[in-house]
């Protein structure tokens, strides 16, 4: 196996865990994509073709990054939900991820989100509805960023295909 092939595999790993990074928040999400794609313009042996990948990927990349700051951080200030309460959430999320495997994530974000909100507000009824709005934004602004890395992998794995039949 050359090294060309070698890099090939590993950006191909590292694209496949960029793309869960953008649904598993304790994950590297669309920044590992990105680098993984200039790894392999650099690296993967492909040449012009790994040059085009790279740049139309890391459009796609941007463009979720940006989709997924723009949609969560509008509903975000529409709702008036200040950023301490999200960082109570993602830190009672990473703590519930260890106490539930795989579910805790999501649970402790919105148990941390919601307790966050009933202290800052004092109701548990206009609490649970800016938590309600507060996830939502934050699932469509992952969505978008998801939607995107798939996108951006796509591309790269077009361009594996095209370099490979060129080379």
């Amino acid at each position: 196996m050359n090294s060309e092939t070698v890099v090939t595999i590993l950006c191909g790993l590292a694209i496949l865990v960029g793309v869960a990074g953008t649904v598993i928040p304790v994950l590297p999400g669309s920044i590992l994509i990105g680098a993984a794609l200039l790894t392999w313009a650099i690296w993967g042996g492909a040449g012009t073709v790994g040059w085009v990948v790279f740049a139309v990927g890391m459009l796609f990349v941007a463009a979720g990054m940006a989709a997924s700051a723009v949609l969560t951080g509008r509903k975000l200030k529409q709702h008036a939900i200040p950023g301490h309460s999200i960082v109570v959430g993602i830190v009672a999320g990473v703590v519930g991820m260890f106490i539930i495997p795989v579910a805790g994530l999501f649970i402790g974000f919105a148990a941390g989100l919601l307790l966050s909100e009933v202290a800052r507000t004092r109701n548990l009824g206009t609490a649970a509805t800016s938590s309600w709005a507060a996830l939502k934004a934050t699932g469509l602004g992952m969505l978008a960023e998801f939607g995107l890395a798939c996108l951006a992998a796509s591309t790269w794995v077009a361009g594996v295909w095209v370099a490979a039949l060129n080379g």
